[in-house]
């Protein structure tokens, strides 16, 4: 993995570390929905030869 991505995990999970801890729950909400559109993404991406469950 590149450091370029390390990094940007790395800021992912201080930013939801600090949402957490100061009870800022729309702000967690709104990493999540970008962790889960990134998710998205990649798999929109991916040619998955067989089905997922």
């Amino acid at each position: 993995m590149s450091n370029e991505i390390e990094r940007f995990f790395e800021l992912q999970d201080e930013a939801t570390k600090a949402a957490f801890f100061e009870n800022r729950g729309d702000e967690l909400t709104d990493i999540l929905v970008a962790a889960l559109d990134d998710v998205w993404a990649i798999l929109a991406d991916k040619d998955l030869g067989e089905t997922l469950h």
